[in-house]
């Protein structure tokens, strides 16, 4: 951001959030969602590039309008997770993209570590999350944000009013823009993302153990 930005809004950037409905897959699917990390501001470049060569790939990120001390105004697109790059492949196809210059490495699962040693398995997000994410990033007209610490326990809600209705997560009390609760949808090993939602767009789930 540069020197004298007051304000921002924030719109759903559709072009980058693709056909959400096609997220989840069947259970015969062998294609999983793996989280490759990248050089810092080459995340849609390196989707563009995945995509060319027969992959598909994500990057979540919203549009925002920047507002400078002297009254300018520029549309930006926002990366949410900064860094990372969410892929759909199989194993074989995810072998073979860790190979690609522009792609650092996948992010492993340390809590799934097989043995006291060996490495650490790699970290596969369920396709439902990344359904919850693509919905939360193209829905909102808020700013979504990423937190890296796991989701909190609260109350388990349901958005039933305006562009999130349907959408459930986690309530972060404390965490709230003005008076508004954040909403956290937990992404398994790699944290949350986090979106404010009125109250009054709140509903409670009972929570089943």
């Amino acid at each position: 951001m540069g020197d004298g930005l007051r304000n921002q809004s924030v719109a759903a950037a559709t072009g980058c959030v693709g056909d959400a409905v096609g997220v989840s897959g069947s259970g015969d699917d062998p294609r999983k969602w793996f989280v490759a990390v990248v050089s810092n501001n080459t995340e849609r470049a390196s989707r563009d590039r995945l995509s060319a060569l027969g992959h598909e790939a994500y990057v979540p990120c919203q549009r925002e309008t920047r507002v400078w001390g002297d009254g300018r105004r520029r549309e930006v697109e926002r990366v949410v997770t900064p860094s990372l790059l969410f892929v759909r492949a199989t194993e074989p196809e995810r072998r073979v993209i860790v190979g690609y210059p522009f792609i650092s490495r996948f992010l492993t699962d340390r809590a799934r570590r097989k043995t006291a040693t060996g490495p650490s398995p790699v970290a596969v997000i369920p396709a439902s999350q990344m359904l919850m994410l693509r919905f939360m990033v193209g829905a909102s007209d808020r700013p979504v944000t990423f937190d890296s610490r796991p989701a909190r326990a609260g109350d388990r809600v349901r958005v039933i009013r305006g562009h999130l209705r349907g959408l459930e997560g986690v309530v972060l009390r404390d965490e709230g823009t003005g008076d508004d609760p954040t909403l956290c949808v937990n992404l398994s090993l790699l944290g949350c993302a986090r979106v404010s939602v009125p109250t009054l767009d709140l509903e409670l789930i009972n929570n089943v153990d």
